[in-house]
């Protein structure tokens, strides 16, 4: 094992598969000269090139949009978006081309497609560049969504993305980026589709991924030193998503938790729901909580940014809710 940071992990999984295959190119907004927004490229465009690290204009449909025709006549592009937030200017590409074309096209063409960058808040960046995306792009059939919370799961869960001949939703976080954390050396691959649970208990299942994750850690510390024994699992795909980790661990303990960084309405934690009271109703021995961000715009002020995000006091009170604590 080495200790790498989350921005490292990416650029090794980036640049591995590059080694590997001619095909695959990264292109985005400073990606090249300037080693990429967060320094997730650092070194590629001396080590490929610029025809294979290409920076673009601020033109996010048409980078979109050039990637997506380059994946359908056999190349393996990775975009990386500065913020999923920058995405919705090319939404229709990955929405109404990338994500529709294998059955348009009725299998004749497939479209081997990354699509990568931060997602979600990251401090005081205001409303429109602190929205959680996951969701969104996880309604969508023909599109794959993956959200790592750590560099390891970051770069095996990348890799994956990368050699998958379907388009990839690729979500990181600004502040993980200098995460440190252990990755195995050598070449590895995590599956997508394949939740993680990180830590094993009996009284409590809480479900979460991304960064927010954090925040569940720090609640199952405190709850253990009141004999509370909590169950984490990591998603790290959100689409498709491991029903079956979630149900087995449901039926172990009994009791759900789903915390999740996006608004209420409609999020991956209410398809988590409906899936556990629907295969699962039997074993719940209470109501299942989930944890969201409050149902407003993200606030700039810090004061109000840190009552609007979840943290691990509201994990805590949702986990002694479900208990009857």
């Amino acid at each position: 094992m080495k200790t790498i940071q989350f921005r490292e992990a990416i650029c090794e999984a980036m640049s591995e598969e590059m080694r590997r295959d001619e095909s695959i190119y990264l292109m985005g907004e400073e990606v090249a000269e300037y080693n990429g927004a967060y320094k997730a490229s650092k070194g590629m465009l001396d080590e490929f090139g610029p025809k294979r690290v290409i920076d673009t204009p601020i033109s996010e449909l048409g980078f979109a949009g050039i990637a997506t025709g380059s994946a359908m006549n056999g190349n393996r592009p990775i975009v990386e978006f500065m913020t999923f937030n920058f995405s919705l200017v090319g939404i229709d590409q990955i929405i109404n081309n990338a994500a529709k074309i294998r059955q348009m096209s009725g299998g004749q063409l497939n479209c081997p497609i990354v699509f990568r960058g931060p997602t979600a808040s990251a401090g005081q960046l205001a409303a429109t560049h602190s929205q959680a995306f996951e969701s969104w792009y996880a309604n969508c059939p023909g599109l794959k969504v993956v959200v790592p919370s750590n560099p390891s799961d970051a770069k095996g869960l990348l890799k994956s993305a990368i050699r998958d001949d379907d388009p990839v939703i690729f979500m990181e976080s600004e502040q993980m980026y200098g995460d440190k954390g252990e990755v195995p050396e050598g070449e590895y691959l995590i599956p997508l589709g394949v939740a993680d649970i990180k830590r094993e208990g009996k009284d409590v299942t809480i479900v979460s991924f991304g960064k927010i994750i954090k925040e569940a850690y720090t609640a199952a510390d405190e709850l253990a030193k009141e004999g509370i024994e909590c169950e984490i699992i990591d998603l790290r795909t959100v689409r498709p998503m491991d029903h079956k980790t979630i149900l087995d661990s449901v039926k172990k303990t009994n009791r759900l938790v789903i915390l999740e960084e996006a608004w209420p309405f409609g999020n991956v934690a209410t398809e988590v729901t409906y899936q556990v009271q629907s295969q699962a109703f039997d074993y719940l021995d209470a109501p299942i909580e989930k944890i969201n961000t409050a149902d407003t715009p993200a606030p700039y002020s810090p004061a109000l940014l840190a009552e609007w995000l979840p943290n691990s006091n509201d994990v805590i009170k949702a986990v002694k809710k479900v208990l009857y604590r």
